[in-house]
């Protein structure tokens, strides 16, 4: 398979930790990951953070959000996939019969995004939202 160049990754891992602050400096200390953008929530929590290493970008989170309706509030990881053309996206997803958990909707951070299971259960979000700016 022929190598893409001068792309930028789309597709980011996100984690979920019971002390986000620490597993930011943890994964600094012993992985090597560097703060790009760090979100503080309450408290000593982390309402959300991007993290880097090379090219390479995940999401990192404290805790559980108390807001209702969010699948992210009961997962430990999930991927989360920049898209440029999301309701076309939501679209091919519905008609493929994907489980819809989180319906495609505006965010007050600017993006447009929805969630989805895939058939073992994983949990998928896609979105307009670009870590990388």
């Amino acid at each position: 398979m022929a190598q893409q160049t001068g792309r930028k990754a789309n597709v980011f891992p996100a984690l979920r930790y019971d002390d986000g602050a620490a597993a930011i400096d943890w994964l600094a200390r012993a992985f090597g990951f560097e703060k790009h953008f760090v979100v503080p929530g309450a408290g000593s929590q982390i309402a959300h953070a991007q993290l880097t290493i090379g090219p390479g970008m995940i999401m990192v989170g404290s805790g559980r959000d108390a807001a209702g309706g969010n699948p992210w509030n009961d997962v430990r990881q999930g991927v989360y996939v920049q898209v440029p053309d999301i309701d076309a996206h939501y679209a091919r997803a519905q008609a493929a019969g994907a489980e819809i958990v989180r319906e495609l909707a505006d965010t007050e951070y600017g993006s447009r995004e929805y969630s989805a299971r895939d058939p073992e259960g994983h949990l998928w979000s896609f979105g307009t939202y670009d870590p990388w700016k």
